[in-house]
């Protein structure tokens, strides 16, 4: 027997962090918290993480399916999930509070041998756009860190700036340095082709979500003719399920970019996995500005895939008021120190 609260709470960035959307200063997440009846000490924690312009769930109702939720968190599981379909974020803070209460509250929710602190998990550095001055400290800091492969965001500043910015990591860092890019659908479908013509000069790894969702043919057109691989990232957003394998025969993409937070959970994520392995599409697996508690989760998730490539999990000191956990970076790799504490008491009173 179960009872549930949910808590509302406001991330804070320690940096104004910009994308081709504009300036995040902060956040809000929401936490789905399960107590066991029996045991008044045991709890689960799950994470419902909400942005603005990109979660298909950022809706006027959304507090009332929460509190739905936990009024009937004893139901049916069955039942619970299936009326999550519009509300992937929910879905993701529900499976992994549930999943923590039934792995004794230690937050060790996809269990793996990442929770032993032996393995890390490769990951990519990660530039906001800002001033050049300013991408280029975070650039210097990221490569002093250890971090080979480089993901940066573009899109809101002018196109020749961005390119000098490209062409400067090139000579002041060469060229083993892996350069990963991120539109977030800021290009026009028709000058898009011509845009990463000239961004190929500077030997990019890949390029995400080139223009906006929904623009189907137009994204089909340029993952057939464009130098760069083309990954998707929003367009894999609110995809029913049933859709998801057409829609990637279609475009066929080189990579897909997959957002457990925002797809619905560890579960909605492998749909989407065993569809594009089927057409030999490679992928990996990022957070979506979540806290500890949604990191924790989607590291956990990602390690059980045996990535062997840079996954994009460091976003971690991006909040002032984080809450302290045992994940670490060190060098370009997410470890879990098990001698480190989650500290959540937070969200334990209401």
């Amino acid at each position: 027997m179960y009872s549930a609260m949910y808590k509302k709470y406001k991330l804070l960035f320690r940096n104004p962090s910009g994308t081709s959307r504009g300036i995040l200063t902060e956040k809000d997440s929401w936490f789905i918290i399960i107590r066991d009846a029996f045991q008044p000490g045991l709890y689960g924690i799950g994470e419902c993480s909400l942005l603005n312009h990109l979660s298909i769930d950022y809706l006027p109702d959304y507090e009332a399916k929460l509190k739905f939720i936990c009024s009937n968190i004893n139901l049916n599981k069955t039942k619970l999930f299936a009326g999550l379909n519009l509300f992937p974020s929910i879905r993701f803070g529900l499976e992994t509070a549930f999943l923590d209460i039934e792995n004794e509250g230690k937050k060790h929710v996809f269990p793996s041998h990442f929770t032993s602190g032996e393995q890390g998990i490769p990951i990519n550095g990660l530039i906001w756009m800002g001033s050049i001055p300013y991408m280029k400290e975070q650039l210097k800091k990221k490569i002093e860190n250890g971090f080979n492969c480089i993901k940066i965001k573009i899109g809101a500043l002018n196109f020749n700036d961005e390119l000098g910015f490209l062409s400067y990591i090139r000579k002041e860092y060469g060229k083993d340095i892996e350069l990963r890019l991120d539109a977030n659908g800021a290009f026009k479908p028709d000058d898009t082709i011509e845009k990463l013509k000239r961004l190929n000069e500077y030997n990019i790894h890949s390029i995400e979500q080139p223009i906006r969702k929904g623009q189907i043919a137009e994204m089909e057109y340029i993952c057939r003719n464009s130098p760069i691989p083309v990954a998707l990232d929003e367009e894999l957003i609110g995809v029913p399920e049933h859709k998801q394998l057409a829609l990637l025969e279609q475009i066929k993409p080189r990579y897909i970019i997959l957002k457990p937070s925002l797809l619905g959970g560890g579960a909605a994520t492998d749909m989407w996995t065993e569809n594009a392995v089927k057409l030999n599409i490679n992928m990996w697996i990022t957070s979506a500005l979540e806290s500890n508690i949604g990191l924790n989760a989607i590291a956990q998730y990602a390690f059980t895939k045996r990535p062997s490539i840079p996954q994009g999990l460091g976003t971690g000191s991006l909040f002032s008021n984080n809450f302290p956990s045992p994940l670490e970076v060190k060098n370009d790799h997410l470890y879990y120190n098990p001698q480190h504490h989650w500290q959540t008491d937070i969200l334990l009173h209401v």
